[in-house]
């Protein structure tokens, strides 16, 4: 009878708010539609990409793109989906900031879809999602990275942990600093949760990779906590050089 009504209920709330493409905001029920998916193929992250961050790079030769070769990161490798362009910026935008809650399935889907495999070969034992402060939490009404961890977390039978990690300081939004500053801004940012059992591999997960400096911190409290190695999935990443 639940199973039933919960059926109903969906049904209602399609018929209601009916499914969108993510990338453009047309009726489409299949999720990203043709024309959305052709402009994506073309701002898809491809080889050759930074062995770290995973930024795109000119010749493969150069292994590291600018920032890696000039910075030490402490998480130990990372992949994005997509450049940080239209039509993914406003997508990602629309997502955190409107209340387009369900995108963030279509993006756990294409991030399986893509790194399904080396989800496995990092074979973590449990995905984190980067944490907002409480306060920030508070005013956006959720947590766009624990949208997507949850899903690939279901998906792929991969305990997520939202409660372990979490951001001590209400920082300023990055976007509007420089490189020191987003380092300085976000130097003391997060903690560990008292009575946190570390264990081998975490998978953290976010919307965007910029410089980076979100991701290193986060990374950098769950290795001084314990962990042994930190992975991270986004959906967009700037552009290498």
């Amino acid at each position: 009878m639940i199973k039933i009504l919960q059926a109903f209920l969906k049904r209602i709330s399609l018929w209601l708010w009916p499914e969108v493409c993510p990338f453009c905001g047309k009726v489409y029920r299949q999720g990203i539609c043709t024309a959305c998916r052709r402009k994506l193929e073309h701002l898809k992250v491809r080889e050759p990409r930074c062995m770290q961050c995973g930024k795109p790079i000119r010749y493969a030769e150069q292994e590291y793109c600018h920032d890696c070769t000039h910075t030490h990161h402490f998480y130990d490798r990372g992949l994005s989906l997509w450049l940080h362009k239209a039509p993914v910026n406003t997508s990602i935008y629309q997502f955190k900031y409107h209340n387009q809650r369900r995108y963030g399935i279509h993006y756990a889907e294409e991030l399986i879809r893509t790194y399904g495999h080396m989800i496995k070969r990092w074979n973590p034992d449990l995905i984190i999602p980067i944490p907002l402060h409480k306060r920030r939490r508070k005013k956006r009404g959720y947590n766009q990275a624990q949208i997507i961890s949850a899903e690939i977390g279901k998906n792929m039978n991969i305990p997520v942990d939202t409660k372990s990690l979490i951001r001590c300081i209400s920082t300023n939004p990055q976007k509007t600093l420089n490189h020191d500053e987003r380092k300085k801004n976000l130097s003391h940012a997060f903690a560990v949760r008292k009575g946190f059992v570390p264990v081998s591999t975490v998978l953290l997960i976010d919307d965007i990779y910029t410089t980076g400096n979100t991701i290193d911190y986060a990374a950098k409290t769950l290795k001084k906590a314990g962990v042994e190695k930190v992975y991270f999935l986004t959906i967009s990443i700037g552009q290498g050089y």
